[in-house]
């Protein structure tokens, strides 16, 4: 089984390419998703970021209040640091238990894991290809403000990442998604088949 990350900055389209691949049967991981679990009530996880952020940063049910907590540590680079040495290492073992559930259950050719902060956690090296989708900057601020980020919280979420230009310098495979639709789905399919070997399957 091909371990592949599939990265890039916020706002790029990465759920939608992870959703193609997934229409076309490839087993996939959303690392946003297993975030939300490694934050829920009663984890290790959340217990550490009322430890350092206060009781005040959960949620009535016990879960850790993203929205709340989100202005705070894109505010301040060592808050975000210290967020990011709770949550990683938690969400990169369930993926690593999810990625050998893929292997166990039906040893697929290939499996896909959208993982946002790939090269800012140095976490390239736990997959054989990496997939990167890219947008012009403003472009993203548009995508971000669309979803209801004001103008400088958008910027300052751009600010937190790698520069997507050198995440897709990286890469084996770039898709582009400032285009149709269509264009993107396109783009999909080729890197589909080139990580089947070029059989179309």
């Amino acid at each position: 089984m091909i371990k592949v990350a599939l990265t890039g900055g916020i706002a790029t389209g990465k759920s939608h390419v992870l959703d193609q691949f997934r229409r076309r049967g490839v087993p996939c991981l959303d690392a946003d998703v297993l975030t939300r679990g490694v934050m829920a009530a009663g984890t290790e996880a959340t217990s550490a970021v009322a430890a350092r952020f206060g009781t005040e940063m959960l949620a009535a049910d016990g879960s850790v209040d993203r929205a709340k907590l989100a202005p705070v540590v894109f505010a301040d680079p060592a808050a975000r640091r210290d967020l990011e040495a709770i949550v990683h290492p938690a969400v990169y073992r369930a993926i690593e238990a999810g990625l050998r559930a893929f292997q166990l259950i039906s040893n697929p050719p290939i499996a896909v894991v959208d993982v946002p902060l790939l090269y800012e956690t140095g976490a390239e090296k736990k997959f054989e290809r990496v997939i990167v989708t890219t947008c012009s900057p403003d472009l993203q601020i548009a995508r971000l403000m669309a979803r209801g980020l004001s103008e400088p919280d958008a910027r300052a979420r751009l600010a937190a990442q790698w520069p997507t230009d050198e995440k897709a310098a990286r890469a084996d495979f770039v898709i582009r998604t400032d285009g149709s639709v269509e264009d993107t789905d396109r783009q999909v399919d080729d890197v589909y088949v080139k990580l089947h070997g070029g059989q179309r399957l």
